[in-house]
């Protein structure tokens, strides 16, 4: 398990734009989980839509693409304070199945497909009350910062 504390270590995002809350399980170079707590004062509400709120479908692929990150540096050892960063390179096979709305509970769940010379790819969900919400294939890209 990772808190907030110790997933700031592994990604150089910070408020508004940290998107994972906590790491309930990981295995090195295999998968990750975690969640993120949607709650009404999140600022993307502000615009999107102001009487409806959901969340963006760009900012749950970037929240998967987070978590994503963190198995990377899990897997060959690194932080970001080792002067390098996990880049979102790609997505693809993206599909939205429901809005995640204020209240929600955002499990993130990410399993490794491959990775060589810095380049990871990942199969991703993301699930509200075990539903599934949004599915995706990511690419992340470790580069010197």
């Amino acid at each position: 398990m990772m808190n907030i504390k110790e997933i700031m270590e592994y990604l150089p995002h910070r408020y508004p734009f940290l998107l994972v809350d906590r790491v309930t399980e990981s295995e090195k170079g295999e998968f990750i989980k975690g969640y993120k707590n949607i709650s009404l004062n999140e600022p993307f509400f502000n615009g999107h839509f102001p009487n409806n709120p959901i969340m963006p479908g760009v900012l749950i692929i970037e929240a998967m693409a987070q978590i994503s990150g963190i198995l990377g540096f899990l897997t060959v050892g690194r932080k970001p304070s080792d002067g390098v960063v996990q880049y979102l390179a790609g997505s693809s096979k993206a599909r939205f199945k429901r809005p995640v709305v204020p209240g929600d509970r955002l499990c993130l769940e990410s399993r490794m497909i491959s990775g060589k010379r810095g380049i990871y790819k990942f199969e991703c969900r993301a699930l509200v009350d075990d539903e599934v919400v949004c599915v995706a294939e990511i690419l992340t890209a470790e580069r010197e910062s």
